[in-house]
């Protein structure tokens, strides 16, 4: 029996199918390496924007010619899966299909000198355009034993890269810096990345734990979302701009040669053009190295899908090339 997985989503979503494909390989399934020969099809899915909806809904032209057997899995709200239930036979959470301990099953890592490593899951902040908690639940922390001892395999074979995942690592419930300083004591030629930060929980200790610490990459990815006061309140993500400058100036001065990334989300409900320039000015403050940009899409069943979105398409295309062009 073949299977295959097709991922959508962000790198959880990638470290979950690693999980998935291990599961499969040890119940004795190989991989197909191609759709069309398989007799098992996992979609792990990404719900929490509606443009990842409308991408999995478009693979139903493929399935109608496949007579493989289709689960979904991943990220589904409880509101989608009438949407999704006449394309799969069935439609399971990581848990359902993995069992309540999957951190637990040995990865099958995608790449050869890099992998990625789930400290947690879930989220307790309820931004309010975010389906994440909805789909994953609250926070839950991995032992650092089992995450050290995994690292400490990954470095054995060879790997150079090595990043750990969470929703929001600053609130590792066994203390983020302190799972990074035993990292950086252990043997061996590798690096440790980490994703991703919440402003509100990047602690002095933490900054400072990644100045001093060789082998912690001197990358860190800090979410702005919006560089307006308003804007940031009606996302629930209970800090202010200066806040956000303050933390990155306090970055800048404590690591040398620093590189910071971000997420912004342009055109959220309620967005006026002078909202929009208080981002464009935080951009050109801070010249971040890398911004993922994305246009808001509306999820049912989050806080922000009560609000109007009242900002048009083109307006949103605009903004978002105004922010790219300041990036390149």
């Amino acid at each position: 029996m073949k299977y295959f997985v097709k991922t959508f989503g962000c790198q959880m979503n990638e470290s979950d199918s690693e999980r998935i494909s291990s599961f499969l390989e040890d119940q004795g399934y190989i991989n197909a390496k191609n759709i069309n020969n398989a007799d098992l099809i996992i979609v792990n899915a990404c719900s929490v924007r509606q443009t990842a909806i409308d991408r999995i809904l478009g693979l139903n032209p493929i399935f109608k010619k496949l007579k493989a057997k289709k689960i979904l899995t991943g990220c589904v709200l409880k509101q989608d899966k009438s949407k999704f239930e006449k394309y799969f036979d069935e439609i399971l959470s990581i848990q359902e299909l993995l069992g309540q301990e999957y951190f637990k099953i040995r990865p099958k890592y995608l790449f050869k000198e890099s992998a990625f490593v789930p400290i947690m899951t879930g989220c307790n902040n309820y931004c309010s355009y975010c389906a994440v908690p909805y789909v994953r639940g609250k926070e839950i922390s991995r032992k650092p034993k089992e995450i050290i001892k995994e690292i400490k395999e990954l470095i054995k074979k060879n790997y150079k890269q090595i990043t750990l995942l969470g929703q929001n690592v600053n609130s590792y419930k066994y203390g983020f810096s302190k799972l990074l300083k035993e990292l950086n004591n252990l043997q061996g030629n590798f690096k440790i990345h980490f994703l991703t930060n919440h402003p509100k929980d990047m602690s002095d200790e933490l900054i400072n734990t990644i100045a001093e610490s060789k082998k912690i990459a001197k990358e860190i990815h800090l979410p702005l979302q919006s560089g307006d006061d308003n804007i940031l309140k009606k996302m629930n993500r209970k800090y202010t701009k200066k806040q956000y400058l303050d933390l990155i100036k306090k970055i800048k001065k404590a690591i040398r040669n620093v590189k910071i990334s971000t997420d912004v989300i342009v055109g959220f409900p309620g967005e006026t053009k002078k909202q929009f320039e208080n981002t464009v000015k935080v951009f050109k403050k801070v010249n971040y190295d890398t911004a993922y940009i994305n246009k808001y899409s509306t999820r049912q069943g989050t806080e922000s899908s009560k609000l109007k979105d009242n900002v048009s398409w083109n307006e949103k295309k605009q903004r978002w090339k105004i922010l790219n062009n300041l990036i390149k």
